[in-house]
């Protein structure tokens, strides 16, 4: 894995859920993921990650790997990746396989980030784990089992991922808590914060990462990624109404109702209760959502604040030609923007 360094202006990066909106498809949403991934590609983005998810009929990117080779295949340059994989439902092997198939297949330019969240609900975490030992307890242990799949091959080692075996591919823990800061400190990983929903503990889990950070063979200095959500247009009303969509998403995944990605609407107070706007606004707080200066502006409070080695920018926007344009918008506020 080639060591990480912060650039200036810091990387950007985007986190694709490959989202369904209402009226459309999975097949709709993987040729838009394509048309986003090649857009970004040409803007100057530099990785594409994607999510881990099941049982979410609005979300489709349950077949990580499968889905990212169909991304990397119709791109040149950008990295591709899991933001992420989550390992406790899979054996540690079979993602060494997937992810050294696809780092045979796109050398240089595969990532492998890890989580140790089921990416679902109860009853479908147990039919996707029907058949394991593993729980989140064995995370650690899987993680490095994973890196000994990907390691140069060890005299007398019994099993082998192949392909896999001595191609590197660089791992991250994911993480939304202390837990996986705690453990990429020790392991010597970069790390990357879900503070696009999930953002209470984004400043403590960052110093937890920093100050107890170990070099490893591959990382001498802790690297933190960011995801936060970017919803931008051409003017601040506009971006309101998009953002409306992700509310609205929050509000169903908080009732128990998750489903396609609903298109925005004018008025957004009539469709929650007080109770869900405080969780809907306390989980989507870092979210920068406005025209180019407000982007521009919003982006740089948080790096400045969060002093992060990369931003990844995650935007559940219905109309796909609008969320084009957010992403655009995003990227050109970085050219402005300072350490």
């Amino acid at each position: 894995m080639p060591m990480l360094t912060k650039q200036t202006p810091i990387p950007f990066s985007v986190l694709d859920l490959a989202p369904v909106p209402q009226g459309a498809t999975p097949r709709d949403a993987f040729h838009a993921s394509l048309d986003l991934a090649r857009h970004a590609e040409q803007w100057g983005y530099h990785r594409y990650w994607m999510a881990e998810h099941h049982n979410m009929t609005g979300i489709a990117s349950a077949a990580t790997s499968v889905l990212l080779g169909f991304i990397a295949n119709g791109t040149t340059t950008l990295r591709v990746g899991s933001g992420g994989v989550m390992l406790p439902n899979h054996s540690p092997l079979v993602i060494a396989e997937q992810f050294g198939t696809l780092a045979t297949l796109y050398p240089g330019r595969v990532d492998l980030g890890l989580g140790r969240a089921p990416g679902t609900d109860q009853r479908t975490m147990l039919a996707l784990r029907r058949h394991l030992a593993n729980d989140v307890d064995n995370f650690p242990h899987d993680v490095q089992e994973l890196l000994g799949y990907f390691a140069d091959v060890k005299p007398g080692q019994p099993v082998q991922a192949v392909p896999g075996q001595g191609l590197h591919v660089p791992i991250w823990l994911l993480g939304s808590s202390l837990y996986s800061a705690q453990l990429a400190a020790a392991m010597g990983l970069p790390f990357a914060f879900a503070s696009h929903f999930a953002p209470d503990m984004l400043w403590q889990a960052l110093s937890l990462y920093r100050e107890h950070f170990t070099p490893s063979p591959t990382l001498a200095q802790p690297y933190a990624m960011v995801c936060i959500n970017v919803i931008a247009a051409d003017s601040e009303r506009d971006a309101r109404f998009l953002f409306t969509s992700m509310q609205q998403q929050f509000i169903n995944l908080r009732r128990g109702r998750p489903g396609p990605l609903p298109p925005p609407v004018e008025d957004i107070e009539a469709l929650w209760s007080p109770g869900e706007q405080y969780g809907v606004d306390q989980a989507l707080r870092l979210s920068v959502v406005g025209d180019a200066a407000q982007v521009k502006s919003g982006l740089q409070a948080l790096i400045t604040e969060t002093g992060a080695d990369e931003l990844m920018i995650n935007g559940q926007i219905f109309d796909h030609q609008a969320r084009l344009r957010s992403f655009e918008i995003a990227m050109a506020a970085r050219e402005h923007l300072k350490d």
